[in-house]
């Protein structure tokens, strides 16, 4: 138990590590041009953004519960999970520990990065079939991606150990 616990710390603050640049850098470049005659190609478009960035530009445009809700489920419950995972694998007192873990399991469910990443790959993909429309996916993606992949795997390895009484 103790090997999959360090395996699960290390892995943890990998992926809290990862999680910074993952909102922060941009995520998708999105350009929508026209060949048009004499003229040439015409970029009519252009938007590369980073999560931090879009959760702004929905609050500035008044998009206010959409912004919050990308803003709760994809920067506060993946920063607050990982912060509590750390904390079950650091605690020494095992009453503590299985309350946080339960926590965890509970704002996991909530925890929508992984749905987000999916989506951002989702919409990536189905610009790909215009020709107007080129998408691109950028380094946030990867982050944010392996940030998810990472932080699953860390939750997954977490095991508690009952301490043992002697009589």
């Amino acid at each position: 138990m103790l090997k999959r616990n360090i395996a699960a710390l290390i892995l943890t603050i990998v992926s809290l590590s990862l999680l910074y640049p993952g909102l922060t850098k941009p995520i998708l470049q999105i350009v929508i041009s026209a060949e048009l005659p004499i003229i040439g190609k015409t970029t009519f478009y252009e938007q590369t953004q980073s999560i931090l960035q879009t959760v702004e530009t929905l609050y500035n445009t008044n998009n206010k519960f959409v912004a919050i809700l990308i803003f709760l489920f994809s920067v506060v419950i993946p920063f607050t999970k990982g912060v509590i995972i750390l904390s079950v694998l650091l605690v020494k007192k095992f009453a503590l520990k299985a309350k946080l873990y339960r926590f965890v399991f509970i704002i996991g469910k909530w925890s929508m990065a992984d749905v987000f990443v999916v989506g951002v790959f989702m919409a990536f993909l189905s610009t790909q079939s215009n020709g107007a429309i080129e998408a691109e996916l950028l380094e946030g993606f990867n982050y944010f991606a392996f940030y998810c992949l990472l932080s699953l795997l860390g939750v997954q390895l977490t095991t508690l150990e009952k301490p043992v009484t002697i009589q």
